[in-house]
């Protein structure tokens, strides 16, 4: 079969297009033809090593890239009884998706609701899931809660926004450009402002009291300001370092900011069982299916150009989901 893989660490020089032996549904594994998969922020990262000793999401040399993808089964390994040959299905997290076919755990895979097609769940599944158990598992938002969200054009952040609203909280968002404060309007969020002096405008859009909740994927260059437009007592969550880390954070800051809350939460700690895997899938696609979320797609690629899609991932340049098509 065809597929992207790496031999060792590095750019986009260090993954290429082989001809691969066929991954083995073993025992509590899945086999599936991919018919697309999700290109993501990990993927730049498991190919620059960032993982190599991670205990969250263990992935080793050699490998093939690609960690979200949807598909139909083909073949269930022993012990499996959740999905059979022929059931259409989604995941994220396992590795292997850059190609035309891939093994997953059983206690991964989500069944697809008719209505959703594979490039949509492949689009969804990873940056919705995220969403998902950050809204209602970390910030656990409820009606007449306030919440900022960073960086809410990414494909995250949009989620994040109309769960919010869907769950009735009053969402403030930052994004860098016009447009991308256009789109993210356009999901529903109250207020958007690009992010210079972003922690006063909260504190005015809120009575100088703050919000209830940050959404914070930035990291370096935005967390203490995040911390300054929370409310006493509030929530600040780190869910990504897009601008570096914060490496020299004093718990002492949190006492005087208010006594805030910090977490720097990760996904795989968020679906470890088949069920939480699937509840997740559901509210995300049945969201999709009620017309209250919407996750667009920004363009669909082969094989042999998705590193512009990288490329454009990593340098902000994308607006959207882009999907790997096999």
């Amino acid at each position: 079969m065809r597929a992207m893989r790496i031999e060792r660490y590095g750019g986009p020089e260090v993954a290429s297009i082989v001809d691969a032996p066929m991954p083995v549904a073993g025992p509590g594994m899945v086999l599936v033809r991919v018919a697309a998969s999700g290109i993501n922020f990990m993927d730049i990262g498991t190919r620059q090593g960032r993982y190599e000793s991670s205990r969250t999401y263990q992935v080793s040399l050699p490998c093939t890239l690609g960690m979200e993808g949807a598909g139909e089964v083909v073949e269930v390994g022993a012990g499996v009884t959740r999905v059979r040959p022929g059931d259409r299905v989604a995941w994220c997290l396992s590795w292997g998706s850059y190609a035309e076919f891939a093994a997953v755990p059983e206690n991964l895979v989500a069944r697809l609701p008719d209505g959703i097609a594979f490039q949509q769940a492949a689009a969804a599944m990873f940056q919705g899931a995220t969403a998902h158990y950050l809204v209602h598992d970390v910030a656990r938002l409820k009606d007449g809660d306030t919440c900022l969200v960073h960086a809410a054009s990414g494909s995250i952040g949009q989620i994040i926004t109309q769960m919010g609203r869907n769950r009735g909280a009053r969402v403030f968002a930052t994004a860098s450009t016009e447009q991308k404060r256009a789109v993210v309007a356009s999901r529903g969020a109250d207020a958007v402002w690009g992010y210079e002096d972003f922690d006063q405008r909260v504190r005015d859009a809120t009575d100088g009291v703050g919000v209830d909740v940050v959404f914070d994927s930035v990291g370096l260059t935005t967390l203490r300001s995040s911390m300054r437009c929370t409310r006493r007592r509030g929530l600040v969550i780190n869910y990504g370092s897009v601008s570096g880390p914060v490496t020299d954070l004093d718990p002492l800051e949190l006492g005087e900011s208010g006594s805030l809350f910090l977490t720097r939460p990760r996904l795989g700690d968020h679906m470890t069982t088949a069920d939480e895997v699937q509840m997740r899938a559901d509210a995300i696609f049945g969201g999709i299916l009620n017309g209250w979320l919407r996750i667009d797609i920004a363009g669909t690629y082969a094989l042999e150009s998705v590193h512009e899609a990288l490329d454009a991932l990593e340098s902000r340049r994308m607006i959207g989901k882009p999907v790997l098509l096999l």
